[in-house]
């Protein structure tokens, strides 16, 4: 059995769609970031404040390495898993890789509901650094089995998108 990999940038809904998967599906749940909190012992700003990106990024190929050797599990990355070439091998030979997007927009009034500040929108201007980081990871997020836009449509109906896409795979 393959794994459900969710991919995409910060919130375009890869944690309720992830859990909604598993609801349905009864898989095991990973998020890889909260797995490296839980590791760490620190919260990713934490972890970027005091270590920088790149450690960050190392702890995080490691953890998805591990994570995708499981069978039947549904794998929520975070956005920029995507940006070293290593995670989606690893990802890619035991799972589906689903990239879920929003429009810049959309993320930066769900970000405003969600406590805390992520590490890479520690900006002045939010809106303007999530298109850059768009941008710059659009290449990336194509490298992905299917696409799935989420603006304007509920959790519910994204996994069922996505079981409609991937049901030959299962």
């Amino acid at each position: 059995m393959v794994n459900i990999v969710l991919t995409g940038f910060m919130c375009t809904g890869k944690t309720s769609v992830g859990m909604k998967l598993k609801e349905i599906l009864n898989y095991d749940y990973y998020d890889t970031d909260e797995l490296i909190q839980n590791k760490m012992g620190l919260t990713i700003s934490e972890i970027f404040r005091i270590f920088g990106e790149s450690y960050f990024r190392d702890i995080e190929s490691k953890i998805v390495k591990e994570v995708s050797k499981n069978d039947k599990s549904i794998i929520s990355t975070g956005g920029g898993v995507v940006l070293r070439k290593e995670n989606m091998e690893n990802l890619r030979k035991n799972g589906i890789i689903i990239n879920l997007s929003a429009k810049p927009e959309t993320i930066y009034e769900r970000l405003k509901k969600q406590p805390g500040i992520r590490p890479l929108l520690d900006k002045p201007n939010p809106l303007q650094e999530i298109r850059k980081l768009l941008k710059q990871r659009e290449k990336y997020y194509q490298d992905c089995d299917f696409q799935i836009q989420t603006d304007n449509i509920s959790v519910e109906k994204v996994a069922y998108k996505i079981l409609e896409c991937i049901k030959d795979r299962l």
